[in-house]
């Protein structure tokens, strides 16, 4: 499984809580003329061999370029609680950190460990109008930036589109046509929809939310009341049941095999993040297309292949879609000058070799500058995809499927955040409340009510721990 396709989420110790509550976040006010020489740690999960060699060509052009060293450090986002945790302790935070979820930012936060002033002052710098607002509002709390938003994937439904004509079935974009399309699409040993239910992967609670979202199903409301068990939710519970038992494979379906069973042509939809159409196009080798048309075109898939960036449920759903927004941080004890020198060269001269690691899902939530507002959303329709084989994505799919996927960042939404609950989201994400729930839902071993009641109870309980 590829790690990219998990939110990491962040739970420090309590004796981290401890020694760092008196602490606040501030600017750290280097000298901007001292900068030079000086050496900065960063910390990336971008942590794969290939893109950590890609970060190292870059930072060699930013050391090149402004005399500042980087020690660059890859870690693990299953990892990463434990290393904030010592690192915290013993007082040796890296200056800044990359490639952060909009959970873990919220973490940091929650324990004083970010210098917000410099995340504000690269923003300044950049020129604020310069980003998607609505990425800006997600690494906002308040009227403080947090981070300095970097890229976005978003969660999408995936469909084939040439079995949807042939049914004479609409795109799956409500819950209607969605359950009405698994329903018909399930037929002859093949299903109509291929859905996580895996208890021990975020990514199965990644796929609930994106459903959620669409039907205004929340995690909790301003004042920090459960809302899993809202009549809103029951909706989502419901079709998620529905789908998981009646339409899609049995058995536990995690990240893995739902893509196989779309790549085999066995199941007409699957759920997934934005990362998965590099592959469903041909272009990773460990990770082909196996249906039959693939085997003479490894392109057949995706050229057959829709996508919905969020389905609307019947209960006034905003259809917000479900999506990460990957961000950079300075930490409260970074050389602040030299760290935000750092940010800033990765939004700007390094930001279309930082985005190229993987277009498909590192869409700019920076779209351009003061010469150009279209200059990086432009650039970034022209990077190759791909590991094995490279192509831009505008080679592959249609027009209409590159505008959804350029045009996601601007609805992305999340559980907690435009509630000022965010600090909630790593203790639900780490514990996997979500995905222990649908586990048991996806087997028939509890139904709806139920699972909402036991995702209600086992959230108050972390909730009551936090306070």
């Amino acid at each position: 499984m590829k790690s990219r396709t998990a939110l990491a989420a962040i739970t420090v110790a309590a004796a981290t809580v401890a020694l760092l509550a008196g602490c606040s976040s501030g600017s750290n006010k280097d000298d901007t003329t001292k900068t030079k020489g000086q050496t900065i740690t960063v910390w990336s999960e971008e942590n794969q061999p290939d893109r950590i060699n890609t970060t190292k060509t870059i930072i060699a052009a930013f050391t090149k370029k402004t005399g500042i060293n980087v020690k660059l450090v890859g870690v693990d986002s299953n990892q990463f609680p434990k290393l904030v945790a010592s690192s915290a302790l013993s007082g040796k935070l890296p200056d800044v950190v990359g490639a952060l979820g909009l959970s873990d930012v919220r973490s940091l936060e929650d324990q004083k460990l970010l210098n917000t002033d410099a995340a504000a002052e690269v923003i300044k710098n950049l020129g604020e109008k310069t980003f998607d607002a609505s990425a800006l509002k997600l690494d906002t709390d308040g009227d403080k930036h947090l981070a300095v938003p970097s890229d976005s994937f978003a969660q999408i439904l995936v469909y084939r589109k040439d079995l949807f004509q042939q049914a004479g079935l609409k795109a799956p974009k409500t819950y209607a046509d969605l359950e009405k399309a698994a329903k018909t699409l399930t037929a002859d040993g093949k299903y109509g929809m291929t859905l996580a239910t895996d208890p021990a992967d975020v990514f199965t609670e990644q796929t609930f939310e994106s459903f959620a979202l669409g039907n205004d199903c929340q995690l909790v409301d301003k004042s920090g009341g459960i809302k899993l068990d809202s009549s809103n939710c029951a909706r989502t519970w419901d079709l998620y049941g529905n789908l998981a038992q009646k339409y899609s494979p049995q058995g536990t379906q995690t990240v893995d095999t739902t893509r196989a069973s779309y790549f085999a042509g066995q199941a007409a939809m699957v759920d997934w993040s934005s990362f998965i159409l590099d592959e469903l196009a041909g272009l990773r080798n460990d990770a082909l297309p196996t249906c039959q048309q693939c085997q003479a075109d490894p392109t057949w898939l995706a050229k057959n292949s829709g996508i919905v960036t969020n389905v609307t449920g019947p209960d006034g759903g905003s259809g917000g879609t479900f999506g990460e927004i990957t961000s950079w941080v300075v930490t409260k004890n970074a050389k602040a000058a030299a760290a935000q020198k750092f940010i800033e060269y990765m939004m700007s001269t390094g930001y279309l070799d930082w985005l190229g690691m993987a277009p498909e899902g590192k869409v700019p939530v920076r779209t351009g500058d003061s010469s150009d507002s279209q200059k990086y959303i432009n650039g970034w329709k022209t990077l190759k995809a791909g590991v094995d084989t490279k192509k831009p994505l505008s080679d592959i799919y249609d027009a209409a499927t590159m505008t959804a996927l350029e045009n996601a960042p601007k609805n992305i939404a999340r559980w907690a955040l435009p509630q000022g609950q965010g600090a909630l989201l790593g203790p639900v994400d780490t514990q996997l409340v979500i995905p222990k729930v649908i586990g048991n839902l996806g087997t028939g071993s509890i139904d709806a009510a139920q699972a909402a009641k036991d995702a209600t109870d086992q959230v108050t309980q972390l909730q009551a721990k936090m306070k």
